[in-house]
């Protein structure tokens, strides 16, 4: 079983053969550096370089979309939605991720979430992102999902999309940081009957 651990707001780590960062931001104990980073788009609250460099060596694999390709240490790997790598030993897939009625996140803008498939497990982070069609019957074992609404899916909505994957479990993310809290995370949590 992978360790996944939420480092707060977006930021998960992975901890299995590698260790896989996932948007990483106000990292408070970086402790292990990064094997794989994943960037979902150009936000502060998703591509921090001030976080990728506490954590990032010259060996380190960094995935960012194209508007994020500055000064990084790292080996750079630029992506699209649809993109498929592997690095490692993992294999990285990207999806969009996109807002549908609100305009932070425009479908145009080619951002992305991922499809992480490390040690016979895979996992998805949906970036930032609303409920989108992309989602409908896609496969993973576990799903971190944005619930804060505002500028991602509220948790109502986190709920219907963990329904319309084929998903075995879910964690909520997107929360506690910026907008959303607690609160928010264990509405999504009692909405699909726990556990996360």
């Amino acid at each position: 079983m992978l360790d996944i651990e939420w480092l707060g707001h977006a930021c998960f780590r992975l901890n299995g053969s590698r260790t896989v960062y996932f948007d990483p931001y106000q990292l408070k104990d970086p402790r292990k550096p990064a094997d794989i980073i994943l960037c979902s788009h150009n936000h502060f609250d998703h591509f921090s370089v001030e976080d990728i460099r506490k954590i990032a060596t010259s060996e380190t694999h960094i995935f960012l979309t194209p508007d994020c390709m500055g000064a990084v240490p790292g080996i750079r790997h630029e992506v699209k939605p649809g993109d498929s790598h592997e690095v490692l030993g993992v294999k990285v897939r990207t999806v969009p991720a996109y807002n549908v009625s609100k305009k932070f996140h425009p479908k145009e803008n080619r951002w992305v979430g991922y499809l992480v498939t490390m040690d016979g497990q895979t996992v998805y982070h949906t970036g930032d992102s609303d409920f989108i069609p992309e989602m409908k019957g896609l496969e993973a074992d576990v799903a971190l999902l944005p619930v804060s609404g505002t500028y991602v899916m509220t948790a109502e909505e986190a709920a219907e999309a963990f329904r319309a994957m084929k998903v075995k479990r879910a964690i909520p993310m997107h929360y506690g940081a910026i907008v959303g809290g607690k609160a928010d995370a264990d509405r999504f949590l009692d909405l699909i009957g726990r556990p996360g």
